[in-house]
Parts: C-alpha cells; sequence; structure tokens
C-alpha cells in the first residue's frame, strides 16, 4: 500500500509562496505520474499540475507562470512551489499518483489545506 506524507500548507497573504512536498513511501516513482489537484469548498476537485516519469509537466490555465511542480525521485518526493498566490489559490491541495501503464492504478494523500488572505 503507497501512502504519502503531504506538508506545506497553511496562511499566506496574497502574493506570497508557499512550497508544498509530497513524500512516498515505496519505490512507486519509475512508472507514475505524480500530480498535486485541489479542491475548494462548493466546487470539484481539478488538476492543478502533473510531472510524468519522464519529467514532462502540464499546469492548468489558472496557476501557469505562476506555479511549479518537479519531482525527486531519489526521495520519493514530489513539490509543488506556489507563487503569487491569489485567494482563489485556497484549497485543500491533493497529492497524486497515477500509474502510466494501468491507469486504473492511482492513490492519494490525505491533503493540505492551503488559505491565501489578507
Amino acid at each position: 500500500q503507497v501512502q504519502f506524507v503531504e506538508s506545506g500548507g497553511g496562511l499566506v497573504q496574497p502574493g506570497g509562496s508557499l512550497r508544498l512536498s509530497c513524500a512516498a513511501s515505496g519505490n512507486i516513482f519509475s512508472i507514475y505520474t505524480m500530480g498535486w489537484y485541489r479542491q475548494a469548498p462548493g466546487k470539484q476537485r481539478e488538476l492543478v499540475a502533473g510531472v510524468s516519469s519522464s519529467s514532462r509537466t502540464n499546469y492548468a490555465d489558472s496557476v501557469k507562470g505562476r506555479f511549479t511542480i518537479s519531482r525527486d525521485n531519489a526521495k520519493n518526493t514530489v513539490y509543488l512551489q506556489m507563487n503569487s498566490l491569489k485567494p482563489e489559490d485556497t484549497a485543500v491541495y491533493y497529492c497524486n499518483a497515477r500509474n502510466e501503464v494501468i491507469r486504473s492504478i492511482a492513490y492519494w494523500g490525505q491533503g493540505t489545506q492551503v488559505t491565501v488572505s489578507s
């Protein structure tokens, strides 16, 4: 069973920065796309950013140019650097790992709260 330890969430003022981390137990990085999703109150969960095993990245239009996803395979960790944060970025952020061969295999972290407010 894969488990994640997420950290880095918190309260930040508009325009500020946060860095989320997600450390996975076990060596799942070799064939897994890692991603960050978020869910705001009353809204559906949405993809924020993803990075494949070959380090190809993709971003939601709303965060392009502000967020950067990266992965450290040696540490089984994926990061999300969030800059120029806006109040609309407020949500619970979830780490996700999806098997690139058998795409129905996916794992979720427990979520970390990010609140952007003055």
